[in-house]
């Protein structure tokens, strides 16, 4: 058997949606109606950039139909644990460097989870993924983009990263695998095909501007990743 089918690759999923750097009240409202289970904003830096304000105003209060990540860049995990408590966030997505310790700091400080993001370039993860993953339990995989922490709209290569993926999962019992990078409706459901991640996160891919999110994009988005269910690896 090889390294992905035993890791679980072959097996039918359906993954939740995160919508990620929103900007707007009522393209976040819209994003929770139409099934996204996460929804982000940025505070670590770029064009999608959000105050303390305006990211509480976006997200809004802590509710059951929908969990709300802040994106952090190079943040001291002091000020990223000062934000989630203030913000009263579920989730704290790390794009800056981090470490196990860090993670751990955060998450005792918080009570709430913490997705660290392993910056992909070519078919290798990182050489802390598997410390990374089994401090938080989760990892995020984005494509690295020099000078920039995400919003890029480059996709990785799902196909060269089966292995590394199935031997994280086989490294990390139980570790959920939150996918991001150059995700779209179009291709989306081969992205879910290849590497059968737990969550997948778009931001770019739904945009008719940068940071304007597209209703019938999110929506056909949405309705892809619902279509995947029930796809064998």
């Amino acid at each position: 058997m090889n390294v992905a089918a035993a890791a679980g690759l072959d097996r039918a999923v359906r993954p939740e949606v995160k919508i990620c750097g929103l900007t707007r009240e009522r393209d976040a409202q819209h994003a929770v109606t139409t099934g996204a289970s996460y929804i982000g904003a940025i505070m670590a830096g770029g064009p999608r950039l959000l105050t303390m304000d305006r990211a509480r105003a976006v997200l809004g209060p802590r509710r059951h139909d929908v969990q709300r990540v802040v994106v952090f860049g190079d943040q001291h995990p002091d000020d990223v644990i000062v934000t989630v408590k203030t913000l009263d966030l579920d989730v704290a997505q790390l794009h800056g460097a981090c470490t196990a310790a860090s993670i751990d700091t955060i998450r005792r400080e918080t009570g709430r989870m913490v997705w660290p993001v392993l910056r992909v370039a070519g078919t290798t993860l990182p050489d802390d993924a598997a410390a990374l993953g089994a401090s938080a339990g989760t990892v995020v995989l984005d494509a690295h983009v020099v000078g920039q922490l995400g919003g890029t709209g480059v996709a990785l290569d799902w196909s060269g990263l089966r292995n590394a993926v199935g031997a994280l999962r086989e490294s990390v019992p139980g570790i959920r695998i939150i996918l991001a990078g150059g995700l779209r409706p179009r291709n989306v459901i081969e992205a879910i095909r290849l590497l059968s991640p737990d969550v997948v996160d778009v931001s770019s891919g739904v945009e008719s501007e940068t940071g304007l999110k597209d209703p019938m994009l999110v929506e056909q988005f949405v309705a892809a990743v619902r279509s995947a269910a029930g796809m064998q690896r």
